[in-house]
């Protein structure tokens, strides 16, 4: 892909919103088993048992079979998100379904079949398969939680996507259910880095710039153009607009995931508090790679980073 051809596709993603609101979106990912057998569960069996549920119309699948509950913005996020997923714990027990919101799969691989074989998954798995095996272990067989906040305008927003990005390696560590080489995190390091960018490559010079060099030098594996390969990176702040979507973070318990929103959404919608981080953390751009090793193998002195006022919010 050419930068100048990315260039005004990838703008739009950084556009930005046009109020300084502060709503938060979560999307929660399961790993599915039968609760007699623990053995993988074909989508349309876990589809039509939820089918009646309040939840039915956020459910969607990942490649290898994980339920992800994707909500709108609401009040009280975390609560929602605790009610839908009782409403599908109940739904899927009559159909002797388990959810787990855990960030590994501890099946082995043979076990995990893909199960999304539209042409692009199936394209996907090719590439991911040409580097290691780390590709189709994340594809199939980790689950994570991910945030989503509004995106301001002006410098506030520039703010918001810098902070995120120098401040995901500490968060990530703070709220990390897995670690060591069999880690989520460290599987995500090995899936490729020329397009999941867990270093400072994104936050060199002007964004829109530096993500479309980003994207330009990420191998082009699906048959669309510049729009359909933007869509096959996977960076761990994605800009998407209007938003911001944290992609960093484990798999939480439902319960705890308020602790998760509290902490990332003191960060971007307080103004002080974010750019204290900010001078705080701009120190360790040139080390940023370093860090995201650091927090994957689990390093303690990665969580012993964070500012003061980010530990009391956590």
């Amino acid at each position: 892909m050419d930068t100048k051809e990315l260039r005004p596709i990838v703008a739009d993603l950084f556009a930005r919103g046009r109020r300084r609101t502060t709503r938060v979106a979560i999307e929660q990912e399961f790993l599915v088993a039968d609760t007699t057998t623990g053995a993988a569960v074909p989508i349309e069996r876990v589809r039509r048992a939820v089918s009646t549920a309040h939840a039915a119309p956020y459910v969607s699948f990942e490649p290898g079979g994980q339920l992800e509950l994707s909500l709108p913005c609401a009040p009280d996020p975390a609560g929602a998100l605790y009610a839908f997923t009782d409403d599908l714990r109940q739904h899927l027990a009559t159909a002797g379904i388990r959810i787990d919101a855990l960030p590994c799969d501890r099946r082995p691989e043979h076990e995990v079949p893909l199960q999304l074989t539209t042409p692009r998954y199936v394209a996907m798995h090719r590439h991911f398969d040409s580097i290691g095996s780390a590709g189709r272990r994340m594809m199939r067989r980790t689950a994570s939680t991910q945030v989503c906040l509004d995106w301001w305008p002006g410098s506030a927003g520039l703010e918001q996507w810098r902070v995120l990005n120098l401040a995901g390696p500490f968060l990530a560590a703070r709220f990390a259910r897995s670690s060591g080489l069999d880690g989520r995190l460290s599987t995500w390091l090995r899936v490729d880095p020329a397009r999941t960018g867990f270093d400072e490559r994104l936050l060199r010079g002007d964004p829109v710039t530096s993500y479309a060099e980003f994207a330009a030098g990420a191998t082009a594996f699906v048959t669309g153009g510049p729009a359909d390969h933007l869509t096959t990176l996977f960076p761990p702040v994605r800009p998407r607009g209007t938003y911001l979507e944290v992609r960093f973070l484990d798999a939480q318990q439902p319960a705890e995931v308020g602790r998760v929103v509290k902490a990332l959404a003191n960060l971007l919608y307080d103004d002080d508090l974010r750019r204290r981080t900010l001078r705080e953390l701009e120190p360790v751009l040139p080390r940023l790679a370093d860090h995201w090793q650091a927090a994957a193998m689990g390093d303690s002195a990665v969580v012993d980073r964070l500012l003061p006022d980010l530990e009391l919010v956590a």
